[in-house]
């Protein structure tokens, strides 16, 4: 049996900003991760693709507000960066 996929871990070495924030991008990438598992069944951020990111912040987003879209986008942009793709999100 596997274990589940540890956010806080993956994300630690590129977390900057106040605890608050950073409790905020830790929510927002679990709620990212189970959304893309759920809709694609891929657990791991390792074997996202860059649509999988896209679809999540432009059609699962889609009837929430500019300003939640902004902030996934900040996250998506974290997750990106921790995988070391040239991903570009915009909000």
């Amino acid at each position: 049996m596997s274990k589940p996929f540890d956010m806080d871990l993956f994300l630690a070495g590129v977390m900057t900003g106040s605890p608050a924030t950073q409790q905020r991008h830790l929510r927002q990438a679990g709620i990212i991760q189970a959304e893309i598992a759920r809709r694609w069944e891929r657990a791991s951020p390792w074997t996202w693709q860059k649509k999988h990111l896209a679809w999540f912040l432009y059609q699962h987003l889609a009837p929430h507000s500019d300003a939640t879209r902004y902030y996934y986008v900040l996250t998506a942009r974290l997750l990106t960066r921790r995988l070391q793709k040239p991903w570009i999100f915009h909000s």
